[in-house]
């Protein structure tokens, strides 16, 4: 991931903190038509959101313990 990318990362991270969101609507909010800007790939490639699946609300995306960090150290 090039340095450019990491404001979109912790956007994203950031975006993600606020609650867990549907996978979907992580797909239909974060696509891009750039195959070479794949933010919420980045992410869970580093470690700072995961796929996670809960009672109710099927394929969610959630911020990791190691992306809370990431906030955290970036004043967010």
């Amino acid at each position: 991931m090039t340095q450019a990318a990491d404001p979109l990362v912790l956007d994203f991270v950031e975006w993600i903190a606020r609650e867990p969101r549907a996978y979907a609507e992580v797909i239909a909010t974060w696509k891009t038509s750039c195959p070479r800007l794949t933010i919420w790939e980045d992410a869970a490639d580093r470690g700072l959101v995961a796929r996670e699946t809960l009672p109710g609300m099927g394929l969610i995306i959630a911020v990791t313990e190691h992306g809370e960090s990431f906030l955290r150290a970036n004043g967010r």
